[in-house]
C-alpha cells in the first residue's frame, strides 16, 4: 500500500468513507424492501451492527495495541477519536431510523420500546453526542483534560453497558445472538485485562 492509499485511511477520511458507506446502505435498504417499514427496520438492523463495530475498534484501541503492538493495532490507537466520531455518526443514523420508524408505525416501535428503553438509550445518546463534540482539538482544550478523560471514559463504559443489555438480553433467547454477546464481553475483559497489566508493569518498576 502506497503512501498516498495510507493517507485515505487515517483521520478524517475515515469518517468520511463511513458517512458515505452510511448512505449507500440507506439508499440500498430503502430502494429493495417491499414496504418501508421493512426498509426502515433494515436500517435499525445495519447501523446497529456498523454502529457496535466501530464502538468495539474505538473501545479496544489501546488495550490491543497494549497487547499486539503492530502497523494494524498501531493504526487502530491512531486513528481511535476518527471510529469513535464515526461510531456516533453511524448511531445518528440510527437514531433517525428509529424515529422514523416511531412516525410510520408507532404501535410497532412501542411494542419494542418502552419508557425505560428510551430513558436510559436517550441518556447513551447524550454521551455520544458529548463525546463527538468535545473529539475536536478545540473542544477538548475549552473543557480540560481531567473533565475530558472522565466524560469519554464514564460515556464509553456507559455505551458499552447498553450494547450489553441490548445484545446479552437477545442472546438468553436467540443462540444467533450468542456470538456477538460474546464479542461484548470480550471487549470489556480486553480492556480491563490491559488495564490490571499496566498497572502490574507500572508498580513493577525500580522508584527513583
Amino acid at each position: 500500500m502506497d503512501n498516498r492509499s495510507k493517507q485515505a485511511w487515517e483521520g478524517w477520511s475515515i469518517v468520511g468513507a463511513v458517512t458515505i458507506a452510511l448512505s449507500l446502505v440507506v439508499s440500498i435498504e430503502a430502494m429493495t424492501a417491499i414496504a418501508p417499514v421493512d426498509g426502515i427496520r433494515g436500517i435499525i438492523r445495519t447501523t446497529a451492527r456498523s454502529s457496535f463495530a466501530l464502538f468495539a475498534l474505538a473501545f479496544t484501541a489501546s488495550a490491543v495495541h497494549h497487547f499486539w503492538p503492530n502497523a494494524w493495532t498501531r493504526w487502530q490507537l491512531r486513528n481511535r477519536r476518527y471510529l469513535g466520531v464515526s461510531f456516533a455518526v453511524s448511531h445518528l443514523v440510527h437514531l433517525l431510523a428509529i424515529l422514523s420508524l416511531g412516525r410510520i408505525a408507532p404501535v410497532e416501535l412501542a411494542a419494542d420500546a418502552n419508557a425505560v428503553t428510551w430513558i436510559f438509550g436517550g441518556l447513551a445518546y447524550v454521551f455520544i453526542a458529548l463525546m463527538a463534540a468535545t473529539s475536536f482539538d478545540t473542544t477538548a482544550r475549552l473543557i480540560g483534560p481531567r473533565a475530558w478523560t472522565l466524560l469519554h471514559t464514564v460515556g464509553s463504559y456507559y455505551i458499552w453497558l447498553i450494547f450489553a443489555n441490548s445484545y446479552l438480553s437477545r442472546a438468553a433467547i436467540i443462540p444467533a445472538y450468542i456470538p456477538v454477546a460474546a464479542v461484548v464481553v470480550f471487549i470489556l475483559g480486553l480492556r480491563i485485562a490491559a488495564r490490571v497489566s499496566r498497572a502490574n508493569r507500572a508498580s513493577s518498576l525500580p522508584s527513583r
